[in-house]
């Protein structure tokens, strides 16, 4: 049976996801799990298509160390080659009578004059090491100018500090069922105000021996928080409105159904809009579930606690949607 048939014919489908409709052009799903999109671009050069900025900001803290450190050392050890193969004779002040030593002399003089250090005890002593130590001071202070651009860039980024949880459930609500998943904001001073929220679903459809994708923006029991400091249970009930109102289970494996979430709002700390991304497969959603609490009263009872590492607790019911 086609799933059109069994969705209510007065819903209307979404026509600006922005995503295309052909299955058999479009990859595994529509979002990461990270909110990236599971595109990747090709057709032109890769010099043209990749901005080294947005990569740098973008990678982690252990990868862009990593990154730092491998630039460094490998600018250190081609200027150390250089400084080598011009002769000891173009210093003064090299101790070391082995190949080896004074290539580490070479070395480390290349990363006292990167870094502006310049302790004193090797000098350049001809032109052709004068010109190339100070072509090195040059690019010394232009790549920690870099640096320091990028390490601003990364502290001051606006960004959602929300958690999502790994899987959706298909809960009971109000006499009936509803797919649910939980956000939370985990940063200590991170909150959001005007928090908001735009569930969108996918999934494929055959009608009239055509094959492709439909679309359809979720109603919520709340799309808007004003404050969002503890945990939000997303909730889209599943009544008369809901394209998910006659689905089982095997009907969400058939159609390779997909939920993508984005969420707004607004952080006072980076005083600017933030937005973060995420999506569930139907591989991601657990039927007949229903969440644990996580947050319960202090023993003093002056504050409330938030058990962030409780976000992805659930417990399997009896009952079946």
């Amino acid at each position: 049976m086609a799933i059109s048939k069994k969705i209510n014919p007065f819903l209307k489908a979404n026509p600006d996801t922005g995503f295309g409709v052909s299955p058999s052009q479009l990859g595994e799903r529509f979002v990461n799990k990270d909110g990236s999109f599971n595109v990747r671009k090709r057709g032109i050069s890769y010099l043209k298509r990749v901005s080294l900025y947005s990569n740098l900001l973008s990678l982690n803290r252990t990868q862009f160390a990593l990154v730092i450190l491998t630039m460094y050392f490998s600018v250190n050890v081609v200027f150390a080659v250089i400084y080598y193969l011009i002769g000891a004779d173009q210093f003064v002040g090299l101790l070391s009578t082995s190949d080896w030593g004074r290539f580490k002399e070479m070395f480390f003089f290349s990363t006292q004059t990167f870094t502006t250090v310049g302790y004193g005890r090797i000098n350049p002593l001809q032109e052709l090491a004068d010109i190339v130590s100070s072509v090195e001071t040059m690019m010394g202070w232009m790549f920690f100018a870099l640096v320091t651009g990028l390490l601003y860039g990364r502290f001051t980024h606006p960004k959602a500090y929300l958690l999502f949880s790994e899987n959706a459930l298909m809960a009971p609500y109000r006499g009936g069922w509803g797919l649910m998943f939980r956000i939370v904001p985990y940063k200590e001073k991170h909150y959001l105000t005007n928090a908001t929220i735009v569930v969108n679903i996918a999934f494929l459809d055959t009608e009239n021996s055509k094959t492709e994708y439909k679309f359809y923006t979720l109603n919520l029991e709340r799309s808007h928080v004003d404050a969002l400091s503890m945990n939000w249970t997303v909730v889209h009930p599943l009544d008369e409105s809901s394209p998910l109102q006659n689905f089982t289970l095997e009907d969400m494996n058939r159609s390779d159904l997909e939920l993508y979430i984005q969420v707004n709002g607004f952080d006072h700390v980076f005083s600017s809009t933030v937005m973060q991304r995420t999506s569930y497969t139907y591989k991601e959603i657990i039927w007949k579930a229903k969440f644990k609490p996580m947050y319960h009263e202090s023993d003093d009872g002056k504050i409330t606690i938030l058990d962030l590492d409780k976000l992805n607790d659930y417990q399997l019911l009896e009952e079946t949607p």
